[in-house]
């Protein structure tokens, strides 16, 4: 029986182990697939450049239906390879009229937006850009994204968020008069993004509150049961002056600072969550505010667990076992195994919720350094872009 912390922990790391050497081994696999993609790519846009046709429209039977179908799936490599040998093809549009720049933003293809990025900013035409039904880019945002863009995000409060700083993002490109300018059909882009979203903001309001609640109840536990160890001080006190027993000793000093720490991070927690139980769930609020308080409320919540159990492994200790230092070492893993079970189960969502939220401040897009990596020449590009 002593031995079994110690076997579990080693159980436990094997398999950590064999998961961690198994996602190398997809990680290089998945980077050979592109790099061998891309061969392909290049091979065949030679053979088209190989055919010499008479005029450079006739390219567009061949380009035409690759680039747009890269523009929705977020294939930037195939958009830069096409623009490098036809930067016309900027032009292209497909059935319904719609262009790369207004099919990266329905499709929430960022990489393809950030692609051209340069190219609308310096251009009117980016801002006002309209389809058949006078939709600017803010309406085309507006619509929900597609499933396969939205399953990329965990809970519908993450996926309204990014919805949301796609909508941020677009705002900062299109001219403030578009803003609120209505459709055929006496849309604003705000109405369309209310109407398109109101079934994802019910769902992220249910999964704010239910993490909330459930949270709740953790954290109003552990500060009932912290504040009770507080005012009992393990081993007694001195009946001639009141004093604890182990005052002074290192593990009893532990001890205070754990109940400390636990207590007031306990308390903020619960607070952090009653903010969002009894706060307001309007669609700007899943931006940043809430999220922040539920970024707040789960990372006290993870410290006041954590110094919990170290203030009571330090009672153990002290009331227990008579400073044999060997029994910090079964101490020690037993501790360990509730904080790091805790830890995996919390510990995606945190940083799920940290990357989205202050990863992405000021733009909606990861830093792909895209404009070093570009092959194709923005200037080609943008004679046919202002066109």
């Amino acid at each position: 029986m002593v031995y079994l912390p110690f076997v579990m922990v080693y159980f436990c790391l094997w398999e950590f182990s064999k998961t961690l050497i198994s996602r190398i081994e997809n990680i290089e696999k998945k980077n050979k697939e592109p790099q061998e993609a891309k061969e392909v790519l290049i091979m065949v846009c030679k053979e088209i450049q190989n055919k010499k046709l008479e005029s450079r429209d006739a390219y567009s039977r061949y380009y035409t239906k690759p680039f747009l179908e890269a523009a929705r799936q977020n294939a930037y490599q195939v958009v830069d390879e096409i623009l490098k040998r036809c930067p016309e093809a900027i032009r292209y549009t497909d059935k319904s009229g719609y262009d790369i720049i207004q099919l990266s933003v329905i499709h929430r293809s960022e990489k393809i937006y950030e692609l051209i990025y340069e190219l609308g900013r310096a251009s009117n035409v980016y801002k006002m850009m309209e389809d058949s039904s006078k939709n600017n880019l803010l309406h085309l945002v507006g619509r929900l994204a597609p499933w396969h863009k939205l399953k990329l995000r965990t809970g519908a409060t993450l996926q309204l968020q990014r919805e949301l700083q796609w909508r941020e993002e677009v705002k900062k490109m299109v001219s403030p008069a578009y803003h609120t300018k209505e459709n055929i059909f006496n849309e604003t882009p705000d109405m369309v993004f209310t109407n398109e979203h109101k079934n994802l903001v019910l769902e992220a309001e249910t999964c704010m509150k239910t993490i909330a609640e459930s949270c709740s109840i953790t954290a109003g536990l552990i500060t009932t049961i912290v504040f009770a160890a507080a005012i009992t001080v393990p081993g007694g006190n001195h009946q001639d002056d009141g004093f604890p027993l182990f005052a002074g000793q290192i593990p009893f000093t532990i001890f205070g600072i754990s109940v400390a720490i636990s207590l007031f991070a306990s308390t903020t927690a619960l607070l952090m969550f009653q903010s969002i139980l009894t706060g307001r769930f309007f669609e700007e609020d899943f931006l940043d505010s809430l999220p922040t308080r539920l970024i707040f409320g789960l990372c006290s919540l993870m410290i006041s667990t954590t110094a919990m159990i170290v203030a009571f492994s330090t009672t153990l200790f002290l009331v227990f076992c008579h400073k044999k230092l060997w029994m910090l070492a079964p101490i020690g893993v037993l501790a360990f195994l509730p904080i790091s079970s805790f830890l995996i189960v919390q510990i995606q969502l945190t940083v799920d919720l940290l990357w989205s939220t202050y990863r992405q401040i000021g733009y909606i897009f990861e830093k792909y350094n895209l404009g070093n990596s570009i092959t194709y020449n923005p200037n080609d590009v943008s004679l046919f872009f202002k066109q």
